[in-house]
């Protein structure tokens, strides 16, 4: 926990002094919700726990968006952006398409599934793949579109 949080913490001090509102939000919420996890864990988080709290936090203002859009309320659509994106620089270095589907491609070859009810069987291969570097959401519509295809 300790580099991750420290640099988190770096990076909202700095926010708060750029006077950066929305950023220092964004990463006040962050460490609140890394701390809250820390004291219901009774120890500090792996980098890898903190990694798929970021990921909540994405998913979270990605749904938001989707409903804001309907809403026709583009200016919170645009402010959830830019909170994503601070939220980016946290994550590793996101894989293309290309290489998902290679990944994906890959598991299908070793577990060879016949039918959509191996859905799970080929998350669980793939996930600990692919979690943090691609949207996982993306990557279960692709699995159910080759599954869908068998």
């Amino acid at each position: 926990m300790i580099f991750m949080f420290d640099k988190i913490q770096k990076d909202y001090i700095t926010a708060f002094k750029e006077k950066n509102t929305i950023k220092k939000d964004v990463l006040g919420l962050l460490k609140g919700a890394i701390l809250n996890a820390k004291i219901d864990k009774k120890e500090d988080l792996t980098e890898d726990e903190i990694l798929s709290l970021i990921e909540k936090q994405i998913k979270l203002r990605k749904d938001s968006m989707e409903e804001y859009k309907k809403a026709n309320k583009m200016d919170v659509v645009e402010t959830l952006k830019l909170e994503i994106s601070y939220l980016m620089e946290y994550m590793p270095e996101q894989l293309s398409k290309e290489e998902i589907n290679k990944i994906i491609d890959d598991v299908f070859n070793k577990v060879n599934p016949t039918s959509q009810k191996e859905m799970g069987l080929i998350m669980k291969e793939v996930t600990p793949l692919l979690k943090g570097k691609a949207d996982m959401k993306e990557v279960s519509t692709i699995i159910k579109e080759k599954l869908a295809s068998l």
